[in-house]
């Protein structure tokens, strides 16, 4: 694909996005249940200390904000990316725990080694450009900070959920996932899929 083409993907891809969720920002929260105790359980795997620097990459409507701002402290950044305006409203009116910033996670308006961990919420799937967008998380991150791609259901269960099977190809398996975390910045650290978690965590190279 030429650059021309790969860039009309790219900015289709964005448009679909930011589409899907403006559509369901209102109603995002009330759709789906209050699964804070597993965010919180997420975040404290990762070893985010007091005082460092979080982007919450794809935030949505922000569920994670206020408890990456209670592992950070006041003496920590807490910064939430999200592409859909919509969705940053919401983040806004209901949790007004950081710093909120619209941007296509693949081009961040952030100098490079500025984070000490990028968490990313049911991220992955929607990244235009998985490969793109992890390179991208890899350059805001400083050497030896961490990413973590959670989900409060593991691959069955969401699969389940949206009344869908497993594929051989789905993008969050370890077999597929490690591979494209190592080509593009990060040295993979832990996987777990379970029933009530989807956690990986990786390390900047």
């Amino acid at each position: 694909m030429d650059s021309t083409a790969a860039r009309e993907a790219h900015s289709r891809e964005l448009a679909e996005t930011r589409a899907f969720f403006a559509e369901r920002a209102a109603r995002w929260d009330g759709k789906y249940p209050d699964d804070s105790p597993r965010y919180a359980a997420a975040i404290a795997d990762t070893g985010l200390a007091a005082g460092e620097f979080v982007i919450d990459a794809g935030c949505g409507t922000g569920r994670a904000l206020p408890l990456l701002r209670a592992a950070v402290g006041p003496a920590g950044t807490v910064l939430g990316v999200d592409l859909t305006p919509e969705m940053l409203e919401q983040a806004a009116v209901h949790r007004a725990d950081a710093a909120l910033v619209q941007a296509d996670c693949t081009r961040l308006p952030l100098p490079e080694a500025v984070a000490d961990l990028v968490f990313g919420a049911g991220l992955i799937s929607h990244l235009p450009g998985p490969a793109e967008g992890l390179r991208e998380l890899a350059r805001v991150t400083r050497p030896g900070g961490r990413l973590a791609l959670f989900h409060p259901l593991g691959r069955a269960a969401l699969a389940a959920r949206k009344g869908r099977p497993l594929t051989p190809d789905d993008l969050r398996a370890r077999e597929h996932l490690f591979p494209l975390l190592a080509a593009n910045g990060w040295t993979p650290l832990s996987y777990t899929d379970e029933p009530a978690r989807y956690l990986v965590l990786a390390a900047r190279s």
